[in-house]
């Protein structure tokens, strides 16, 4: 979970006032902690580092930034914050550690927690969040369209089009894969590009509304797909 994660939910109230008495010792506090696991990874030979941040992409929702402002949050800035807290969690992440993050709006026994396009954070996300790739959700109508792609800045930065749903054991076809490919690279380079599920397919010990075999069978579109597409 990326730091986010530890105050999204319960903002000031979940924290002792008695430890932090303040946000900004809170911050320090846990930033301190995520920094130094960061440099430990390395150490133990870590190179590729993946922060769950559902957070990104529930504050695109109106109904989640009403919830964000009901328990003392700042709803119009809480995802700078976030992203500041984040580059500072991994302003020491050593030498050769790829690091990305995941963002999906709640995949909880097929369900979902929140909706809206990425146009709220996608500014500030794409352009200041210091990660080499980003894993979207865009399998339905709730993610909105690719526009938000255009704030990808030219370079290394890689975005995950997460066009496979997790939900449920339909197989998507390669050709409106392929046709959402095409539309999202209207916005964004084709190279910097890349196919993956939308989320992972068992978020909690329940799992989702579909087979192992169905699972498999998404696993393996998705890598035919990629292969023709990117070559």
């Amino acid at each position: 979970p990326s730091p986010s994660m530890v105050h999204y939910r319960g903002g000031m109230a979940a924290i002792d006032p008695n430890v932090y008495p303040d946000l900004d010792s809170f911050w320090a506090g846990l930033v301190d902690a995520y920094r130094e696991q960061v440099r430990l990874l390395g150490e133990l030979g870590c190179t590729y580092l993946q922060f769950d941040d559902t957070s990104l992409a529930y504050m695109n929702d109106p109904h989640q930034r009403e919830y964000i402002a009901s328990i003392g949050g700042d709803s119009e800035r809480q995802h700078v914050e976030y992203i500041r807290h984040i580059n500072e969690s991994l302003a020491e992440r050593p030498a050769g550690m790829t690091v990305t993050t995941h963002m999906c709006r709640g995949n909880f026994r097929s369900s979902w927690a929140a909706e809206g396009s990425y146009d709220f954070v996608a500014e500030a996300l794409l352009n200041e969040l210091e990660v080499d790739g980003f894993f979207m959700e865009w399998d339905d109508e709730r993610s909105g369209g690719f526009e938000p792609l255009r704030f990808l800045p030219k370079g290394d930065k890689q975005v995950v089009l997460g066009l496979v749903t997790t939900k449920r054991g339909e197989l998507e076809s390669k050709d409106e894969l392929k046709r959402r490919i095409d539309e999202a690279s209207r916005h964004a380079p084709l190279e910097q590009l890349c196919l993956s599920p939308q989320c992972g397919f068992s978020s909690t010990v329940e799992g989702n509304e579909l087979t192992a075999d169905e699972q498999w069978a998404k696993l393996r579109l998705i890598v035919e797909v990629a292969q023709e597409v990117w070559g």
